[in-house]
């Protein structure tokens, strides 16, 4: 990270606030298992962790950019206009009480509609992803508020067809209810499903680890920031209607064109 000079540009402002997430948020990941845990009306998890990580990135980024709009899984929306950023504070809330080191904090910049810079902080492993429209994307390690050196993301180069791709499922697949494994089920059988260990998998499928990745129930604040890390990776993202941001629902993240198109197939 720069030093701070005055004005930040967008990057660095989103990096800086992912940083303060990421140092609360593993201030209560070290407590965890006795952090009370609520359920919302659509049956997903929150807790004390989501609400305060979500509010401390969204003061950062609104104290720098007064101006913007804002939206966020758990402080909802504020504000109007072009610009807009989009945060989760703690995306794998189901993970993150299970002691899970997999969650991460998303954040995402949406101009006039498009997507123009995506982070995603995964605390409890030192890493943070990022992106900015046409300028690549990037993983770095971090110590406390310090970047380490950026490495360069880039799909995996292959023609290989589904039968030799590796598939990563979000949620994993044992915790999906009957109706959802359904819809991904073609899916999950022409490709060769494998576990997401250490990331997201659509991190992966931008690091070239995997070549899809489906989420099933996902909501714009999930796509937003990894979408764009994909994409800028050299892949692609969209809805099972083959539409780009804004998703909700069921989403794809792809390594190429060819396999994106018949993986979608699958899943109409």
């Amino acid at each position: 990270m720069g030093q701070d000079t005055g004005v930040i540009d967008d990057l660095e402002l989103a990096q800086r606030a992912a940083l303060v997430g990421a140092e609360i948020g593993l201030r209560y990941f070290a407590h965890v298992r006795g952090l009370p845990q609520e359920l919302k009306a659509d049956g997903s998890v929150v807790t004390e962790a989501d609400r305060t990580v979500e509010h401390e990135v969204r003061r950062v980024l609104l104290d720098a950019r007064p101006e913007d709009a804002f939206l966020g899984e758990e402080t909802g929306e504020h504000g109007r206009g072009r610009r807009r950023w989009i945060l989760d504070g703690i995306d794998g809330t189901a993970v993150f009480v299970q002691g899970d080191r997999r969650w991460q904090t998303l954040i995402a910049l949406e101009e006039d509609g498009r997507i123009t810079v995506g982070v995603a902080v995964l605390p409890a492993r030192g890493q943070m992803w990022w992106a900015r429209r046409g300028a690549g994307a990037f993983v770095a390690d971090f110590d406390g508020a310090v970047l380490g050196e950026a490495r360069r993301l880039a799909v995996r180069d292959s023609r290989e067809g589904l039968s030799g791709s590796g598939l990563g499922i979000v949620p994993p697949v044992e915790s999906l209810p009957a109706a959802r494994r359904d819809l991904i089920e073609g899916l999950a059988s022409a490709a060769r499903p494998r576990e997401w260990e250490w990331a997201h998998a659509a991190l992966l499928v931008a690091a070239g680890e995997l070549d899809l990745a489906v989420q099933v129930g996902g909501k714009v604040w999930d796509y937003a920031p990894l979408s764009l890390i994909v994409e800028e990776a050299g892949g692609r993202f969209g809805g099972v209607g083959g539409e780009g941001h804004p998703v909700e629902g069921t989403a794809l993240f792809s390594r190429s064109d060819d396999l994106h198109r018949a993986a979608l197939a699958l899943l109409l």
